[in-house]
């Protein structure tokens, strides 16, 4: 097969293409250039009669394909899939970054990675598809019969009757104990007030500490009974969880086993707190976690579609959002800088007195504020130098927020429209 003359046919899927063996040449290394080499019809599959070499492979991309030879730009058409496309390329060994930068645009534009939706159907796999693959390994004993319906009922609220009952007493217990937290701050603040001068900070009320940290026993004992519930479904649940590292690796179960301590470690260093005030300061401050079990209540509702792809699509843009926060610190730090010497060099000697900051520490919170938009007003130029520098600050951050904004959307609506026909799509199949 010699000679820019000679034709070369092709029978792509059925459909027959005849073209020069010179145009096949035209890159070197791919399949089709190989065609022209004296042992292609021992390689591929050559009919002698028909004297056509065969490739069962699309014949519409093939198509686009072979003009890419002809033309020396490559163009696919826009309602090709890019999994597809991808396949094909790799076949006949051409590199997609020969793509045309028209189409390309247009193909992401449309398309999003296939493993980006794939994604949502591997976090379709729940808890009671991991346990009836443990319990097709395990004996048939009671504790495999019984622990389905355990965790079904300390886990999915909506699975049974019964676990609807848990579900609500679960929830009287985590409203309950948001109720005695705010309550134990409440008294405090009236008892730390009402021992306080009109001055401020005195040393009577710095010697009422030991009062200001102590807690009420009524509301110690009624907290300790909303966590002696909590111990014990925290308990079934984590016996009865199918996976043991998936539980502990959901935020929530992490709550549930910090919520825990805060009591208990009160009533085992209950002499030690009248010695040591900061230690109730802690304890109190570790309560907190009460306020996050109340993220428990999205489990008596379905998870809606939007917030679940709001969570993937901050996943997903992750390092964006840490080179976001390395632009914010450089700026920060460049611009508390430059205040904190606008100011000094730039000052009458009569406002050396009425600077607001001390340091260069300062300067950096003020940077952020400034930059983040918030501006409490705690520290304000008073020179020509940091009022530019300030002025400047704000429009930096103000541009430093703003841009990343549509890559965001762009992420978040690919995320969106992949999410919604997934759901369509299991509907249907359940149908």
């Amino acid at each position: 097969m010699e000679g820019s003359k000679e034709k070369i046919i092709l029978n792509i899927g059925g459909v027959r293409y005849e073209t020069y063996s010179s145009t096949l040449r035209t890159f070197p290394g791919t399949k089709l250039c190989s065609l022209t080499e004296p042992h292609a019809p021992s390689t591929y599959d050559y009919d002698p009669t028909t004297k056509e070499f065969f490739f069962d492979r699309s014949a519409e991309i093939f198509s686009y394909v072979l003009n890419y030879y002809r033309t020396k730009h490559f163009h696919c058409p826009i309602d090709t899939c890019r999994s597809v496309l991808e396949e094909e390329l790799a076949f006949w060994e051409i590199n997609e970054a020969q793509l045309a930068s028209c189409c390309w645009l247009k193909l992401n534009n449309r398309e999003v990675q296939p493993e980006e939706a794939d994604v949502w159907d591997e976090n379709e796999q729940t808890d009671d598809q991991c346990l009836i693959v443990q319990t097709e390994r395990r004996d048939f004993s009671w504790r495999t019969r019984w622990q389905p319906k355990i965790w079904s009922t300390f886990d999915k609220p909506f699975s049974s009757f019964s676990a609807k009952c848990v579900a609500f007493v679960s929830l009287l217990f985590i409203v309950g104990i948001v109720i005695i937290f705010c309550e134990e701050t409440k008294a405090q603040f009236e008892f730390f007030t009402a021992n306080s001068t009109s001055v401020g900070y005195s040393e009577a009320s710095h010697n009422s500490h030991e009062h200001f940290y102590h807690q009420a026993a009524y509301l110690l004992h009624l907290e300790l009974f909303c966590v002696l519930w909590f111990t014990f479904e925290f308990s079934v649940r984590l016996c009865s969880c199918p996976d043991k590292k998936l539980f502990f690796q959901n935020p929530l179960n992490v709550v549930d086993f910090l919520s825990l301590f805060p009591v208990y470690i009160e009533l085992f260093v209950a002499g030690q707190i009248q010695r040591m005030p900061s230690l109730g300061l802690w304890l109190g401050f570790v309560r907190i976690v009460y306020l996050l079990k109340l993220l428990k209540i999205s489990k008596l509702i379905e998870t809606p579609l939007i917030l679940r792809v709001l969570c993937y699509t901050l996943k997903s843009i992750l390092r964006e959002i840490c080179i976001l926060l390395m632009i914010l610190a450089f700026e920060t730090l460049f611009f508390g800088s430059l205040f904190f010497y606008g100011e000094l060099l730039g000052s009458h000697p009569s406002y050396i007195g009425e600077l607001h900051f001390a340091d260069i520490l300062l300067c950096f919170w003020w940077a952020l504020i400034t930059l983040t938009a918030v501006g409490y007003g705690d520290i304000i130029p008073l020179t020509t130098a940091g009022q530019v520098t300030a002025a400047l600050a704000a429009v930096f951050g103000m541009l430093t927020i703003i841009i990343p904004i549509p890559i965001f959307m762009v992420k978040f609506r690919s995320y969106y429209d992949i999410a919604i026909f997934k759901q369509k799509l299991k509907r249907r199949r359940k149908h």
